[in-house]
């Protein structure tokens, strides 16, 4: 997906939420919005709304001193997350369609969102999840793929919303013992999405094979990702790519077979997707059998 106007726009917005973030002054906050909204006059309209993001950011952290924009706020998202394992993990236990329970309990991570132009309560999410269908439903063929998959591949989104990952792939682990499972998370601190160091504090590291893709975009762009996880990328059986920044980088790929899982927080995404902001997506591009 290429940005458009209102991307500009969301992405100008976010230096506001930046500077909330991080509790700027006055006068940081005037240069953080002054120098995003100069930098809009250039942004490439040929990029992903990622791509365009990531310079943003870069610029926004040596401006704020600061390497990890939204630390504070992500290790406070953990612990919301991690307050709710408990009740879905006994939603699991109960449940005689776990891969569907296990897929929702994913979807509704990602909410948690820090760039989202609309921003939905985590609470109530995990409230109506388990209710709401999917407005593109792709469910049965992911089921089918995992079925014969060899080796599966799970691009991470959202500190937070990764805590629901590891349940996910814990559950996927558990059905499908055939299976390899990698986790694949950002090379560098960007916006709220996952790096290393949040997904080794919560274990994926003795979960799975765990990825540092490389790439410095809130999305896997796979032209800036390294060797070793365009090598996994291609090879996978199936990808599922969590959230919307995946879904941005990777709409169109050169590969089929990615299920994307999201919840649609977004005009110009909804509009790409057939749906509607609130909607939640099980959708497989291309498939293949």
């Amino acid at each position: 997906m290429h940005i458009d106007e209102a991307c500009v726009t969301c992405i100008i917005n976010q230096s506001l939420k930046v500077a909330d973030a991080i509790e700027a002054d006055d006068a940081l906050r005037t240069t953080l919005s002054t120098t995003v909204t100069q930098m809009s006059k250039d942004f490439s309209f040929e990029l992903s709304p990622p791509e365009v993001a990531s310079d943003v950011y870069e610029k926004m952290a040596i401006l704020a001193q600061k390497e990890d924009l939204y630390g504070e706020v992500k290790e406070l998202s953990t612990k919301k997350a991690l307050s709710f394992i408990p009740f879905l993990k006994e939603k699991l236990h109960n449940s005689q369609e776990k891969l569907l329970i296990a897929t929702k309990i994913a979807v509704a991570g990602n909410v948690i969102d820090l760039a989202a132009a609309v921003e939905f309560d985590l609470d109530e999410e995990l409230e109506k999840i388990f209710h709401t269908e999917f407005s593109h439903n792709d469910f049965a063929q992911l089921q089918k793929e995992l079925q014969k998959a060899k080796r599966v591949v799970v691009l991470g989104d959202n500190v937070g919303e990764h805590i629901f990952d590891y349940l996910f792939i814990q559950t996927l682990q558990k059905l499908y013992p055939q299976i390899s499972m990698s986790y694949m998370v950002r090379g560098n601190p960007i916006i709220n999405d996952v790096t290393m160091k949040e997904a080794k504090e919560a274990g994926f590291d003795k979960l799975c094979e765990l990825v540092d893709s490389g790439v410095n975009t809130p999305g896997f762009t796979y032209t800036r990702a390294n060797s070793y996880a365009q090598e996994l990328f291609d090879k996978a059986d199936i990808i599922i790519s969590k959230g919307m920044g995946n879904y941005e980088c990777l709409s169109p790929s050169h590969r089929s077979n990615i299920c994307f899982l999201l919840k649609v927080k977004c005009e110009v995404v909804a509009s790409s997707l057939g749906a509607n902001v609130g909607d939640i997506i099980c959708k497989i591009n291309e498939f293949k059998s």
